[in-house]
C-alpha cells in the first residue's frame, strides 16, 4: 500500500531522529507504521520484521548474533517479538554518537514498554500512530492539537464542516488506512480478517488464552459498552468470565491501542466526583463491525447513535495530540449528581471543556453552561458545543458552538 495521506507525524519521526539514537514507533497493527517510517527515510536504511518466523528465532536465540548482521542504520518491524534485543541495542548504541541507528515498530506494548524503559532510558523516543485522524483526512496534518480555543479554531482555515450523513460514515468506515484509502470497500472483510488475524492472535499469544470465542463476546461486549462508564461486574457476567479475567482483558486492549479508559477528572477540591474511567474503542469501525452496524445510516439511527458520535470525536482529539508527538491530558466530569461534561482538555494548567451535541441547530443545543466546574478551584477556558453546525458560532462569552469537522 502507497501512503496518499500525509501523516501528521511525519516531520516528528525526522526530528526526533536527528535528536535520538532509538526511535520507537508503537500503535496498533495495521495503522500504518512501517509505511510511514519507509516514507520519511531520507537516507538508505536496511529492514527487517520480526513477523518473519526465521527472523524471531534468530533475533531470540542469538539477539548479538542477529544485531552483527544487520546493517546500520535500520528499521526493525514488531521488535516485542524479541524482547532481549533491547539490551544490545543498548550496547550498540552506547558505542556510537551516531542518532537514529535504530527504528523499530511495535504493535503488542503489554510488556515491551517495560523493557525499553529499563534498557534504553535516555537512548529511546517513543511515538505512538493511530488511524488515520480527520485533519490527516482533509489534507491539513500540520492543524495543532484540538483546543477549543478561538485562536486556535480560527486558524483551521482548510477545515471542512461535515453533515450528518459525511460524519456518520466516517464513524462507521474507522480510520485504517485500507478502509480509508477504499472508503470502507471490502469493510466487513477487513475488519473480520482484522479481528482474527491480529487481534485474536496477538492476544492469545501473550495471555496464552484458548478459548477464543469468550475472548470474541467480551470484545463484542465491550465495543457496545464503548463512551460509557467501566462496570467490572456486568462485563463479567456478560461474558461469563471473572472479574479480574475482565480487567486483564482490558488492560492487554489498551496496551495494543486497540480501546483506552478515560478517566474522570479529579482533584482534591470536592469529595464528590465519580472515579470510574470511561471505556472508549480508538476505531469506531472497529466497534461498529463488532456490535453488528453494517451501514452508515443503520449506524446513524440506532441505539448507539450518541455513544459512536462520542467515541469518534474523544478518538479524533486523542489522535491529534499522539500525532503530534504529544501525551493527552484529556479527561471528562462526572460527579455523584451526575451533573457531567464529556470531555476535559488541560493545557497549562487551565481546563478546557467540551460538550458533543448530535444536532445542526444552536436552537436545539440545551446548553447550561460549565458553571459546574468552578468548585474544583482550576482556571476553566474557552469551551466548545461539538456538533453539526456549518459555521463556528458563538453560544455565549465564553463558549462556541464548533462544526465536527474542525476536529
Amino acid at each position: 500500500m502507497t501512503l496518499e495521506i500525509e501523516r501528521t507525524l511525519t516531520d516528528i519521526i525526522q526530528e526526533t531522529s536527528e535528536d535520538f539514537k532509538v526511535l520507537l514507533l508503537t500503535g496498533p497493527r495495521q495503522v500504518g507504521k512501517t509505511t510511514l517510517l519507509k516514507e520519511v527515510q531520507k537516507a538508505s536504511r536496511s529492514y527487517v520484521s520480526l513477523d518473519d518466523l526465521g527472523a524471531r528465532v534468530s533475533a531470540q536465540n542469538d539477539p548479538a548474533g542477529f544485531l552483527d548482521r544487520l546493517t546500520l542504520p535500520v528499521l526493525i518491524d514488531e521488535v516485542q517479538y524479541a524482547p532481549d534485543l533491547f539490551s544490545y541495542i543498548k550496547m550498540v548504541v552506547d558505542n556510537t554518537k551516531k542518532p537514529g541507528l535504530f527504528w523499530l515498530t511495535g504493535s503488542q506494548q503489554f510488556e515491551m514498554m517495560k523493557n525499553v524503559t529499563e534498557s534504553l532510558a535516555g537512548r529511546v523516543a517513543i511515538l505512538n500512530l493511530q488511524g488515520i485522524s480527520l485533519a490527516e483526512e482533509q489534507g491539513r496534518p500540520n492543524d495543532p492539537p484540538f483546543l477549543p480555543t478561538p485562536d486556535l479554531l480560527k486558524s483551521r482555515k482548510n477545515a471542512k464542516p461535515l453533515s450528518l450523513t459525511e460524519a456518520y460514515h466516517i464513524i462507521w468506515r474507522g480510520s485504517y488506512p485500507d478502509v480509508v484509502i477504499n472508503n470502507g470497500k471490502h469493510w466487513e472483510r477487513f475488519y473480520s480478517s482484522y479481528i482474527s488475524t491480529y487481534i485474536q492472535r496477538d492476544v492469545r499469544e501473550y495471555l496464552d488464552i484458548r478459548d477464543t470465542a469468550s475472548f470474541h463476546k467480551f470484545m463484542q461486549i465491550a465495543a457496545a459498552r464503548s463512551g460509557q462508564l467501566i462496570n467490572y461486574a456486568d462485563m463479567a457476567r456478560d461474558t461469563g468470565i471473572s472479574e479480574p479475567t475482565v480487567k486483564t482483558w482490558l488492560n492487554v486492549l489498551q496496551a495494543s491501542g486497540i480501546l483506552t479508559l478515560l478517566q474522570p477528572y479529579f482533584n482534591n477540591h470536592t469529595k464528590r466526583l465519580v472515579k470510574t474511567p470511561k471505556l472508549y474503542f480508538m476505531d469506531t469501525g472497529l466497534a461498529s463491525y463488532l456490535t453488528g452496524w453494517l451501514s452508515a445510516d443503520v449506524l446513524e439511527r440506532g441505539a448507539m447513535s450518541g455513544a459512536m458520535l462520542e467515541t469518534w470525536v474523544v478518538s479524533e482529539i486523542i489522535k491529534s495530540y499522539l500525532h503530534h508527538g504529544r501525551t493527552p491530558r484529556i479527561y471528562f466530569y462526572r460527579d455523584k449528581d451526575k451533573r457531567e461534561v464529556d470531555v476535559l482538555i488541560e493545557e497549562n494548567g487551565t481546563l478546557y471543556p467540551i460538550e458533543i451535541k448530535k444536532t445542526s441547530s444552536i436552537q436545539n443545543i440545551k446548553f447550561k453552561g460549565f458553571d459546574i466546574l468552578d468548585k474544583l478551584g482550576m482556571p476553566v477556558g474557552h469551551g466548545g458545543v461539538l456538533c453539526f453546525t456549518k459555521a463556528l458560532l458563538p453560544l455565549s462569552p465564553g463558549v462556541d458552538a464548533i462544526p465536527v469537522g474542525y476536529l
